[in-house]
């Protein structure tokens, strides 16, 4: 199945809005682009996409540049099964009614 060239408005819309708490937290660092693009091991080009939301960016360079901003943490909680209610009730409703011994 190819993949799209462009992805649904609702991950767009998402990735902007890291985009802009990217630059929100570089500006609040009193960080200049370039400082962060170094940490980072990244161009500040690929730095200025970043913070525009550019879907064409691997998630190894975002998670390089929250990690230049001290805000990795949050990246590996995002999909952590203790918050992700949705998986938990799905679970929770597949348990068996009954759970017998099993025969020898």
């Amino acid at each position: 199945m190819p993949t799209p060239t462009t992805p649904p408005s609702a991950v767009r819309r998402t990735l902007r809005k890291l985009g802009q708490d990217i630059a929100d937290a570089r500006k609040r660092r009193g960080l200049t682009m370039e400082t962060v693009a170094d940490r980072a091991f990244t161009s500040r080009k690929t730095l200025s996409r970043i913070e525009d939301g550019d879907h064409r960016v691997s998630i190894g360079i975002y998670a390089s540049v929250l990690n230049a901003l001290g805000l990795l943490e949050g990246l590996g909680e995002l999909a952590d099964p203790a918050s992700d209610e949705l998986g938990l009730s799905l679970s929770s409703a597949e348990l068996p009614k009954r759970v017998r011994p099993k025969r020898k």
